[in-house]
């Protein structure tokens, strides 16, 4: 198939969305379909390797407001239809629903080109972090605008596709994550890494991977790692990645290690080189952090949603708790920081759970997806 991918966020940048759809863009195209991505420009990012899997088209964009690591795409229809018009896509799937995104399904629908959708973020539920709640109503409105739109919408759970529908979302999928167990693996582990977090080789290392911004509950994470200290001091926190929130712990939190934002495979090095991963977010759709962890071989502690719900048994490869109940994942966290033989009979389950997840089964059956929705959408 002739594939585009219209997305506001895109590697190099790191995050779950543009890892998800790099791996994608790049396994769809060895498999022998035409893919091209389209999204916003941005130059203060190293651009890395030339891809020869799929075509990279950049289009404006702007820094979100207070959040310059993050970028939204700026309505692109008319571009999109003249690109369109002279080199016809047979699908086009939108990653996000910003300007950007909304203009492609726009483009797409006047050309009567298959589009297809993917749901990968809750912002109306981010209102509340970013003292907007008045407009919840209004964001979940768009974003139920935007994929009704398209022919289908991919999330990555079937919980989440329950949610979207009570919701008033239709024409639901699923588009699982995979995890590349290749690169996310307990034999990268770095002896002098963890000399440099100040580790000895039995001291727990807990860390923690993603955008270090308002919804992702770090009030509670660090309310865990404190307890975790108290009860054993030898314990090491470290904190990987970036976001506006990142300068202000830095400074409240002198106990913890900030590398900051760090490469793809610097951040497996890290992963393999902790002991620990307490995931507290609730606002995640999937999250890529926990699978990676698991991966990885870490003992994983996490609400009972999203991902953790997919993969982890409770008191078999992870703890788990319920959504509603923050200081049991407080008391889980308790355990692993002062349980050894309990953080390694995890670690050892998890890595065993998380390989058959490869990226190859998850784009192949999003691969047939796709290819079905394309021979239903030709004339008969």
């Amino acid at each position: 198939m002739k594939l585009t991918i219209v997305t506001e966020t895109f590697p190099p940048e790191i995050n779950g969305v543009a890892m998800t759809f790099g791996h994608i863009a790049r396994e769809l195209g060895r498999r022998g379909h035409q893919v091209t991505v389209c999204h916003p420009r941005r130059s203060d990012l190293a651009n890395g390797a030339a891809h020869p899997e799929f075509t990279s088209v950049p289009l404006p964009g702007m820094p979100i407001p207070g959040y310059p690591l993050l970028r939204f795409g700026l309505p692109a229809g008319g571009r999109l239809r003249h690109r369109w018009r002279s080199d016809r896509p047979d699908l086009v799937h939108v990653v996000t629903e910003g300007p950007l995104g909304a203009s492609a399904v726009s483009a797409a629908r006047a050309l009567g080109l298959p589009v297809t959708s993917s749901f990968h973020t809750n912002f109306h539920a981010y209102t509340r972090h970013y003292g907007f709640a008045p407009l919840h109503r209004a964001a979940l409105g768009w974003l139920r605008r935007v994929h009704n739109r398209t022919q289908r919408t991919f999330a990555p759970t079937p919980e989440l596709c329950a949610e979207l529908s009570a919701l008033g979302f239709v024409g639901l999928g699923v588009l699982s994550r995979g995890v590349d167990t290749g690169q996310f693996t307990p034999a990268k582990r770095a002896p002098d890494l963890r000399a440099a977090w100040g580790a000895g080789p039995e001291d727990p290392v807990v860390l923690h991977a993603g955008r270090m911004a308002a919804e992702k509950n770090f009030p509670l994470l660090f309310r865990a790692f404190a307890a975790m200290g108290r009860v054993n001091p030898r314990c090491r926190f470290v904190l990987v990645g970036d976001g506006p929130l990142r300068a202000g712990f830095a400074r409240e939190h002198p106990e913890c290690i900030f590398p900051g934002f760090i490469p793809r495979e610097e951040l497996a090095r890290h992963y393999a080189s902790a002991d620990i991963y307490i995931h507290a977010s609730l606002t995640e759709t999937f999250g890529n952090v926990l699978t990676e962890a698991m991966a990885s071989g870490l003992a994983v502690a996490g609400f009972d949603y999203a991902a953790a719900r997919l993969f982890v048994r409770d008191g078999e490869n992870g703890l788990t708790v319920p959504c509603d109940q923050p200081d049991a994942l407080v008391a889980a966290a308790l355990q692993l920081a002062t349980q050894a033989p309990l953080r390694a009979r995890l670690g050892a389950a998890a890595r065993t759970t998380i390989e058959p997840q490869s990226w190859d089964n998850v784009i192949a059956r999003f691969e047939t997806d796709l290819l079905a929705i394309i021979a239903a959408h030709r004339p008969s």
